[in-house]
């Protein structure tokens, strides 16, 4: 079809598009924005070609909407998930851990993972470290080829991914798919956040 052919959405759409793959995500916990949105305008009956709205007006709808309808049960199981993230931190403190992701955003709900960046020479040595204290681990693909590996761990709400990094790029500034900086926060910082 050619580019003038296509169907044009306006900003409605667009925010319709937003509320309904935020609605996907926080109900059915669809965790990739991309497949939440193109979902979503399926839902809608929108073309294939509908212009979608970016990962940020999403997660403002996500919060929004776990606002709205999820209210003081979202405060609170996002507190104990964050929790749990700072005792996890704790515990590898040697890895130079950050907390990313939704749980940091304050976009996570009972399916999200704990993610948590950690800094190592190899994933190997953060393995063995956690096989040590007797906790189970599973490995999950990279989304990134900048990552070594992805190791999961069951926490006491959810489950944890411990992104494994080079230490090289820990100065580095992490980026979305959609190009906006990630977010990461320090333990120290999160035992602060957990306090207010």
């Amino acid at each position: 079809m050619p580019r003038h052919d296509r169907p044009r959405t306006g900003p409605g759409t667009r925010n319709a598009i937003a509320a309904a793959a935020a609605r996907l995500m926080a109900e059915d916990g669809v965790s990739d924005y991309h497949l939440a949105k193109k979902k979503a305008a399926r839902q809608l009956g929108l073309p294939e070609h509908s212009a979608f709205p970016d990962n940020a007006e999403v997660e403002a709808e996500l919060r929004a909407y776990r606002t709205l309808y999820q209210g003081e049960l979202h405060v609170e199981m996002l507190a104990a998930m964050r929790q749990s993230a700072l005792e996890l931190m704790e515990l590898l403190a040697d890895f130079n851990p950050w907390l990313t992701g939704s749980v940091l955003d304050g976009t996570a709900g009972e399916h999200s993972h704990i993610d948590i960046l950690l800094f190592a020479d190899s994933a190997k040595e953060v393995e063995i470290f956690l096989l040590n204290r007797g906790i189970d681990v599973d490995h999950a693909t990279p989304r990134s080829d900048k990552v070594e590996a992805v190791l999961q761990v069951a926490t006491d709400t959810v489950d944890a991914n411990l992104v494994i990094l080079p230490h090289h790029l820990e100065r580095v500034s992490l980026k979305h798919r959609d190009g906006r900086p990630r977010e990461r926060m320090r333990t120290a910082e999160l035992r602060l956040l957990l306090k207010e």
